[in-house]
C-alpha cells in the first residue's frame, strides 16, 4: 500500500535506531521529564527484550530522575518478599532465595534470568543508599493471592496483636479450605452452595485500618511499612473475594476489577510513600494490555478499562505509557491455562497490523515517540490490529486469541519495536522449553 510505505518513511526518520547503549533511552528520558508514573509494558509475558529494556530504562529512572519504587503485575505478598531483599530487610541470602515465593502458573514471569539481574541489581544499588526514603522498593500490584494473603494477614498480627490475630482468624474461617482453591471459591458461592464471605473480608480490612493507629503508637515509626504491607495484604483479601464471584456472576468485569484494584494499589502505594514528604515517582511493568489506554482500543470501546487509562485521568499530566511490540521470534508461553512453559515460536505479524508496518520499515529495533510524528501521526490514529500475548499463545487461533484494534498514538506515548525477539528463560527450565516448539514442516523438514 502506497500509504503505508510513506508512513513506513516517516517513522523511519522519527525514530530512534536501537544500539544497545544507554543512549538509546535519552529522548525518552528527556520526554519523562518530571512524570511520576511511568507504565512500561510488554507485547507478551515471556519476551527476554522486553524484560531486558524495562530493567535498563529503570536503572536509569533510578539513577537520573529519583524513582523510588517498582510496582509490577504480581501478587503483593510474593513481591514484598523480594521488596524485604532488595531494601536489606529480609532474610533471604541471595536473589534467587527471594524469588522463591512465586511458585503458581505462570512462574517464568518473575523467575527469570532477567528478574534475577535486576533484584541483584537493586539490591547493590539500594546498599549504597542511607536515606531509607530513597532505596528503591518492589511491589506487586495484583489481586489473585487470596489464599497468600490472608497466611500474610495472620502472621503479622500474630506478631504485633495476638488479640487481633484470633479475631481475625474467626473472620478468615468462613473461607475455609477453599481460600488455596479460590476459583472453586467463587464457584461455589455464586451458585448460592454456599454462603460468600464478602462481610468477613471487608471488616477485617477495616478493622486493621482502625487499629493503625494503636499499633504504630506501641510499636513505633519503624512498623509503618509492616502495617501498611499488612492493610494492602487485607485489602487484596477484599477484592480477591470479590474478583472471584465475579467470575461466576453475569454482567460485571472481572478484568475491570482486577484493573481498578491494581491503579487503586498504585495510589495507596504512593500515598504511602510520601508520608514524610518524599515525592514518590514509581515505574509500572505490567502487560500492554493493561499500559495502553484502553480508550484508544476496541476492548475500550465494549467498557474495559486499564491501568494506563485510570493512571491519566488520576495523574494528568503525571503519567507517561511506553508500549512494546516484536514482528516475530520466539516466546515462553503455555499452550494452555496452567500447563509447562515452552519455546514457541511466534508467527510473523498479521498484514494491517501496527508490527507489521513497523516490519516494513527495515530498521531492526527501534524506539518511537509519538508526538514526534508530526503531521504522519494522523495515519497511525487510523485503528490498526496489534497482537498480545499473555502467558497463553495460541498461534493456530492467532488472529481470534492474539489481535485487537487500537488507535496507537492515542494508546501510548511512545513505543520500543523489536522485530525479532527471544523467548525469556526460566530459571526452571522444563524439557518442553528446552526442546522448543517443532517446527511446521516436521518431519518432513520441507
Amino acid at each position: 500500500m502506497p500509504a503505508d510505505r510513506i508512513l513506513a518513511r516517516a517513522i523511519v526518520d522519527t525514530a530512534t535506531p536501537l544500539t544497545g547503549s544507554w543512549s538509546d533511552f535519552d529522548l525518552l528520558v528527556d520526554r519523562i521529564g518530571d512524570a511520576r508514573f511511568v507504565l512500561l509494558g510488554e507485547a507478551s509475558h515471556g519476551t527476554h527484550e522486553f524484560y531486558r529494556i524495562r530493567a535498563e530504562l529503570t536503572k536509569r529512572l533510578i539513577r537520573e530522575k529519583g524513582f523510588i519504587a517498582v510496582a509490577a503485575e504480581a501478587d503483593w505478598p510474593d513481591a514484598y518478599r523480594i521488596h524485604r531483599y532488595v531494601r536489606g530487610v529480609g532474610k533471604d541470602p541471595d536473589a534467587t532465595e527471594a524469588l522463591a515465593d512465586f511458585k503458581r502458573f505462570p512462574q517464568w514471569m518473575w523467575r527469570n534470568a532477567d528478574i534475577l539481574d535486576l533484584v541483584g541489581w537493586l539490591r547493590a544499588h539500594n546498599d549504597h543508599v542511607i536515606d531509607l526514603s530513597r532505596k528503591v522498593g518492589f511491589y506487586g500490584l495484583d489481586v489473585y493471592s487470596l489464599h497468600g494473603s490472608i497466611q500474610a494477614v495472620l502472621a503479622y498480627l500474630a506478631r504485633t496483636d495476638p488479640d487481633a490475630e484470633r479475631e481475625a482468624r474467626s473472620r478468615y474461617a468462613c473461607f475455609d479450605t477453599l481460600a488455596a482453591e479460590p476459583q472453586l471459591y467463587g464457584q461455589v458461592t455464586a451458585l448460592g452452595i454456599r454462603k460468600d464471605c464478602e462481610q468477613e473480608a471487608v471488616d477485617q480490612l477495616v478493622d486493621l485500618q482502625r487499629r493503625r493507629a494503636d499499633l504504630l503508637r506501641r510499636h513505633g515509626v519503624l512498623a509503618e511499612d509492616e502495617q501498611f504491607e499488612a492493610e494492602q495484604n487485607a485489602r487484596v483479601v477484599a477484592r480477591a473475594e470479590e474478583y472471584y464471584r465475579a467470575m461466576y456472576l453475569g454482567g460485571v468485569s472481572t478484568w475491570n476489577l482486577r484493573d481498578t484494584h491494581m491503579m487503586d494499589t498504585l495510589d495507596a502505594l504512593a500515598l504511602h510513600l510520601e508520608r514524610h514528604g518524599t515525592r514518590a515517582k514509581i515505574v509500572v511493568w505490567a502487560h500492554n494490555s493493561h499500559i495502553g489506554d484502553a480508550s484508544a482500543t476496541d476492548r475500550g470501546e465494549h467498557g474495559e478499562l486499564n491501568i494506563g487509562q485510570l493512571c491519566r485521568a488520576r495523574h494528568p499530566g503525571e503519567t507517561v505509557l511506553v508500549g512494546f511490540s516484536t514482528y516475530h521470534g520466539t516466546v515462553t508461553a503455555a499452550s494452555d491455562w496452567g500447563q509447562a512453559a515452552e519455546r514457541k515460536r511466534v508467527r510473523p505479524a498479521l498484514p494491517h497490523s501496527y508490527e507489521s508496518l513497523f516490519h516494513a520499515t527495515g530498521v531492526p529495533s527501534f524506539l518511537l515517540l509519538l508526538e514526534q510524528l508530526g503531521e504522519a501521526a494522523g495515519a497511525l490514529h487510523e485503528p490498526r490490529l496489534q497482537r498480545a500475548i499473555g502467558v497463553v499463545y495460541r498461534p493456530q487461533t492467532e488472529r481470534a486469541s492474539h489481535y485487537y484494534h487500537v488507535h496507537l498514538p492515542d494508546q501510548f506515548d511512545a513505543i520500543f519495536h523489536l522485530d525479532e525477539t527471544r523467548a525469556l528463560e526460566p530459571l526452571e527450565r522444563t524439557a518442553e522449553w528446552e526442546r522448543g516448539e517443532l517446527p511446521e514442516t516436521f518431519p518432513t523438514g520441507l
